[in-house]
Parts: structure tokens; C-alpha cells; sequence
């Protein structure tokens, strides 16, 4: 892995940090109060290029690498202050366009990948239910094939981009008793019959990334749109895991640089007792401790991608990247509010954020537990359940 970049990578990380910063943040403030999802913002991204970054030209997209790919996602977290924005640009880049490039038909990467590129069309990825969350093939939603076309009947819950999604990666099982080898994935469209939206789910934080419950009720879907195989659907959810365990907190890691950036310009100008706070031993260590582990997180980061895109089995990789980043994000949201004191608590200086959307960082796409877990079992131990 060669983590010296080129002239070009470094110019498109320029040139994503201001556009970024000069087109995402106005009235981010009112919007996170709000909970409110801008799809003209999604359109500006998906102008610039951000959702066809991983994506083949044939397909709408532009083709870069995954090392690339994260140079501007990581680009794209130090200049945009809407985290919510960039979660949800995440969550379809890495679970609903990558799993269509790997296991989707020649007919479905041409009907559904360039809309998703373009931001036209917003993907939501629907595996986990009221009764299965970290058991992930405890599914209950079923799929009874009737003629060429599949019936499906289930709920979905914490389904991203939903209240605002056009195409559903829906897994369904074909038969419970074949456990995970009875899920099968179903792209559906949000025109299908049966098909509804909850209403919006409130979150502690990544306010403006809209979530909702999916319901399937007689819901048909023609069989050409079984994603991959039936009873393949396993294959896909691991295929997508390993995407977003290795790439989704590429963003958090560029919000964490410009998190420390601003604590340190805070420390440097804030005085008590005379002199600047940053001279106190204990606030210089709080900096210190954010940048070992922005450093650290930034190595597992692009160790785990380069995994990854490697074809190796990265579940390792993958698994203390968002072990590690997610938790060292939270940390550093936390020493962020000790820096800045009782300012750091109000929301008027927007730092108390940071820590309300790191939170979620240790839940979705597997828990801290569960990575933990993954981690433990490749060092050759089965912890006890």
C-alpha cells in the first residue's frame, strides 16, 4: 500500500475541501435543528461527482480506486460540516451501488447505477428489523415466489435515506428454516405496489439524514430484480458490510482534522490565568491525545480500503477500522467539549454536535460489540455469547 499520493489526488482533495466548504454549509445550522434532508445539496454532490466516484464510466460513474475514493470522501469530512448530509451519500455509495456493480445483471447496473450516480434516484439499504438488528439473518420478512414474480411481506427499521429514497435493496428470506442461506436481495422501486414509508424516524444525531421503517405488504417484485441469486442474498449483505466497515467513516476521519484544527486555534487564543490555555498541561494533552488519534484512524482507514479493494478477505481490516475510528471519534468529540468548557455544551458553537453525530459510529454497520467480536474470533477465540 502506497500512501504517497500524486500531484492529481492531492488536487482533488483541494478541490473537494472547497467545494465542500463553499457549497454544503449554508444554513447547516438551521437545518440540523430541523432534521431537514436537502436533496438539492445530493444533486450538488452528485454534480461534482461524489456518488460516481467508485463507479465504472460505463455506468455514470468516474472510475477512481478505493485509495482515491477516500482521499475525497475524507476531503469531503473536513470541509462539509452536515455529517447527516455525508452519512447518507455513504450509506448508497457503499450498500446499494456497490453490491448492484458486484452481483447486479448487465440490465440492472444500466437501469439503476447512472441515476444513483447522477442524484437522481437515492438508494436505501433495508436489512434490519424490529426483531433482528445485530442477528442479521434472524429476518423475519418473507418472500414467496408466485409465477415470475416474488410476493414479499415484512417491516424494515433505521432504514437510511428511506423517506427519501427511489430504489430498495429489500432482503427477504425464501424459507426461514435455511437460515442465511434462504436471504435473497430484491432491488424495489418506491413506485411498487405494497411498498410504504414510516414516518421520519428522530435521531440523537446526523439530524439531516433522513430515516424512517419500510413496510412490505403484498408487495410484488418481478424476478429480474433479484439482485444476484436466489438465496444468495447472505453473499450480498457481507459483500456490502465489508464495504462500509472499510470505507463509511472516511468522512469522520476528515472531520476529525478539522475538529482538531479548530481546538487548536481555540487554545491558542483563549487565556486564563494570564496565558493561553493551550500552555496547561492537561488541555495540550487532550490536543495531543485528538491527533494520535486522527493519525491512527487515517492508517486503519486506508489500510482496511486498500484490503478491500484488494480482493482479499479484509474482515479483519474492516472490522478495527470502524472499531477503532468510530470510537476514537467519540473520544475526541468529547475532549472537544473539555477544550472549549462550558462553550463546548452550547449549541451555539456548534461542538456538542460532533460528539451527537460520532455516537452513531459505534452502532450502525455492526456495533462496537460485534467488531469486537469479529476481531476476537480472527485472533483465534470464540467468546462465549
Amino acid at each position: 500500500m502506497d500512501l504517497k499520493w500524486s500531484e492529481d489526488q492531492l488536487k482533488l482533495r483541494e478541490s473537494i475541501v472547497q467545494f465542500a466548504q463553499h457549497s454544503l454549509n449554508d444554513h447547516f445550522a438551521r437545518r440540523d435543528k430541523a432534521g431537514e434532508f436537502s436533496r438539492d445539496l445530493w444533486r450538488i454532490c452528485a454534480g461534482f461527482g461524489i456518488q460516481g466516484l467508485p463507479i465504472p464510466e460505463e455506468y455514470g460513474g468516474t472510475g477512481q480506486d478505493i485509495l482515491t475514493t477516500m482521499i475525497a470522501m475524507e476531503a469531503l469530512g473536513y470541509g462539509c460540516r452536515d455529517q447527516g448530509l455525508l452519512f447518507s451519500l455513504h450509506a448508497q455509495m457503499w450498500s446499494i451501488q456497490m453490491p448492484i456493480l458486484k452481483f447486479g445483471t448487465a440490465d440492472q447496473k444500466s437501469r439503476y447505477l447512472p441515476s444513483l450516480c447522477a442524484g437522481r434516484w437515492i438508494g436505501a439499504h433495508c436489512m434490519s428489523e424490529p426483531d433482528s438488528g445485530s442477528d442479521a439473518f434472524g429476518l423475519r420478512t418473507r418472500a414467496n415466489k408466485v409465477g415470475d414474480r416474488y410476493v414479499l411481506n415484512g417491516s424494515k427499521t433505521f432504514v437510511t435515506n428511506a423517506p427519501e429514497a427511489d430504489l430498495f435493496l429489500v432482503f427477504a428470506t425464501i424459507d426461514r428454516k435455511k437460515g442465511m442461506w434462504g436471504v435473497t436481495g430484491f432491488l424495489v422501486e418506491r413506485t411498487a405496489l405494497g411498498l410504504s414509508v414510516g414516518g421520519k424516524l428522530d435521531k440523537m444525531g446526523l439530524t439531516t439524514s433522513p430515516m424512517a421503517e419500510v413496510f412490505l405488504e403484498d408487495c410484488e417484485v418481478p424476478q429480474e430484480n433479484v439482485l444476484g441469486r436466489e438465496g444468495g442474498g447472505a453473499a450480498i449483505f457481507n459483500h456490502s458490510m465489508a464495504w462500509e466497515r472499510s470505507c463509511i467513516l472516511g468522512s469522520t476521519v476528515g472531520a476529525m482534522e478539522w475538529q482538531l484544527e479548530r481546538c487548536l486555534q481555540y487554545v491558542k487564543t483563549r487565556t486564563q490565568f494570564g496565558k493561553p490555555i493551550g500552555n496547561f498541561q492537561l488541555v495540550s494533552a487532550k490536543a495531543a491525545d485528538m491527533k494520535v488519534r486522527l493519525e491512527t484512524s487515517r492508517l486503519l482507514l486506508y489500510r482496511a480500503a486498500w484490503a478491500q479493494a484488494s480482493g482479499a478477505n479484509n474482515a479483519l481490516e474492516g472490522a478495527m477500522a470502524k472499531l477503532y475510528i468510530s470510537e476514537a471519534a467519540v473520544q475526541s468529540a468529547l475532549d472537544a467539549i473539555q477544550i472549549h468548557g462550558g462553550y463546548g455544551y452550547m449549541k451555539e458553537y456548534e461542538v456538542e454536535r460532533e460528539l451527537r453525530d460520532n455516537i452513531g459510529a459505534t452502532l450502525y454497520s455492526g456495533t462496537s460489540e460485534i467488531q469486537r467480536l469479529i476481531i476476537a474470533r480472527h485472533l483465534g477465540l470464540s467468546p462465549a455469547s
